[in-house]
Formats: structure tokens, sequence, C-alpha cells
């Protein structure tokens, strides 16, 4: 032993004493940190009124158990420790529901215990710091949010509305097949309903189509945000492994999705601005999205201020869940007919 300190302390290998002292201190603080997360896991403070848990490893929780399936294997895990589990994703509890009268309970009766959101990176770099109603936090805003889609934006009477313009789009497309049978040509269906899909959503949300130049681009980036907001971030559940999200890109690539998407609505809005300035404006049964939440805005018409952010924040929800809808309603008619 005494060798090996004089060995390592000598001349010509003092320049690796600075790696060898930060390895051990490493080794130190890492275990340490073990086994206070160890201790602060399985102390009865913490145990106290939980549900059924299985066992969980230091710093990665039960994401270990996950398999190819999450689902079967919450499915087997539901077996053995009951309808109402707690597993732990890095540092963040998730309940686990597997039976229809418990999952009653958490909806319908205890529902306001379980109606606040999760935070995730995703959503603040996505949608202005959660300022949407899809993800913000149940409070005061959430609700006042809730009443602005629910009398002027999502309204019966409004939906009922843009009956027209499904109509329209439908024609349309009815019409290109049509031509396309006539003259033989080939017909990518594919393409076809996610053009017609894009349209109805753009007019709804928007006031027109886009199709060629930055429009088309929009499209493709409105798919990839729609993408991005599904992503998995390891930070949101392993804080200390927050980093990988910037070394692999995943970051950078949403924060270049946002900034082209706000650059974007904010000249739609400037346009429906100057449209509404010149008195060129549709009456309210056929107004879009954006006509909607400006007069809401200049009319104080829900008795609360909203700024640019949140009308662009809802902007790009409505504008994803009617994507959404509207190709469910596609494969569905697929499955049909």
């Amino acid at each position: 032993m005494s060798t090996f300190l004089q060995s390592s302390l000598s001349q010509e290998n003092f320049s690796s004493f600075p790696m060898l002292f930060f390895t051990i201190f490493s080794l130190f603080l890492s275990l340490f940190f073990i086994i206070k997360y160890w201790y602060s896991n399985n102390s009865s403070a913490t145990k106290k009124n939980l549900p059924p848990s299985p066992p969980r490893i230091p710093l990665l929780g039960n994401v270990h158990q996950l398999s190819l399936f999450p689902y079967r294997t919450l499915h087997t895990l539901s077996h053995k420790y009951g309808p109402l589990m707690l597993l732990y994703f890095g540092k963040v509890p998730v309940l686990v529901i597997s039976s229809a009268d418990t999952a009653r309970k958490v909806m319908k009766t205890h529902d306001l215990v379980f109606a606040d959101r999760p935070y995730r990176k995703m959503n603040d770099i996505l949608l202005y710091g959660s300022k949407d109603m899809a993800s913000c936090g149940y409070g005061e805003y959430w609700r006042q949010l809730r009443s602005l889609s629910v009398l002027h934006i999502l309204s019966n009477k409004r939906v009922q509305s843009y009956r027209r313009v499904r109509e329209e789009e439908t024609l349309r497309m009815i019409k290109h097949i049509k031509e396309c049978s006539f003259f033989a040509s080939p017909l990518n269906l594919t393409e076809l309903c996610a053009t017609i899909t894009n349209d109805i959503a753009c007019r709804v949300a928007l006031g027109k189509t886009y199709r060629e130049g930055k429009g088309k681009r929009f499209q493709e980036v409105l798919l990839e945000f729609g993408e991005l907001l599904g992503t998995v971030c390891i930070g949101d559940y392993i804080p200390w492994l927050d980093w990988l999200g910037k070394v692999n890109g995943l970051y950078g690539k949403a924060e270049k999705c946002a900034n082209f998407l706000d650059d974007f609505i904010e000249q739609v809005i400037e346009d429906h601005i100057s449209r509404r300035s010149d008195g060129d404006v549709e009456n309210e049964e056929h107004s879009d999205f954006v006509d909607a939440l400006l007069s809401v805005q200049k009319t104080n018409a829900i008795g609360f201020s909203i700024d640019r952010t949140a009308i662009k924040a809802l902007i790009l929800v409505c504008n994803n869940t009617i994507l959404f809808y509207i190709l469910q309603f596609i494969l569905w008619l697929g499955l049909v007919f």
C-alpha cells in the first residue's frame, strides 16, 4: 500500500493525482445520495396512506420494470398490487388505475383532486409556458380559458356554422377523385386525406387554406408540433439527466418549431387585425377562431382580459384538436366502408 501511495505521489505520476481524487470523491458522493434516496423512500413517513407499490431502485424508480409493451407490464402488476397502484418514473409518482370502478371514482367522484396537470418541459417550450387550456394548471386561469372555449370558440352554434367549410372541402375532394378517375391517373389517398384535413382545420381556425410557400411549411411544422408534444422528455422524470435533451437536439428542435409557429401565427393575427380595421369582416356566424378570440379580447366579453400569447397558444391547441378529430373521422370511415 505504501509503495502504491509513493508511486502515485511521485513526480512522474503527480499529474494523475487530481483525477484519482475526483474519482474517489465522486464514488463517495454517489454512495451518499443513493443511501439518502433509499432511506427517504423506505421511511414510514413516505409510506403513510400510499397505495401498494412494487419495489423500486434509486434514481430510476420503476422504469426498469416497463417492457417494450408497457400496458402488458401494468396489467401484470395490477394482478399483484391491485386496481390502484403507485409507480415511480424517476422522481415522479404515477398512479395507475386498472378497473372501471376505480377510474370512475378518480374521474368523477374525486375529479377535483386529480384535476391538475403535471409539469412538462415540452409544453413550456411549445405552448408559451403552458398557457393553453390543455396543459395549464388547474385554477382560475384554467376556468377562464374553459369558459372562453365553451362559450365563444367551441360552442354548438359555432361548430354548426363550420358545416359550410366541411361540405365545400369534401366536395372539392370528391371532384378531384372524379377527375383522377376520368383520366385514369393514379391517386394517393393518404396525401388526399391529409390535404383535406389540413384545409378544414386551417379554414376553421385561421380563415383560409395554406398550401404554397410558407403555408406548406406550416402544415409540415404543425405535424412536427404534434409529434413533439407527445415526446417523452427524460428530464421531466429524472432531472439530473435533463442535459440529454440538449445533447440529442430535442430541445433545439422544439425551440425551432416553436419559433416558426410563433412567427407564422403572429403574421396571421396581424392580417386579421388589418382586415378588421379595414372593415372587411364577415359576420360572427362565419368568423374563424382568430376572429372570435380578437373579438373577445377587444370587447372583454368574458370578464377578463386575454393577451396575445394566450391567443396564440389557444389557436395552436384548437388547430391540433380539429386535426385530431378529423383524422379520427377519416379512420372511422375507413373502418365502416
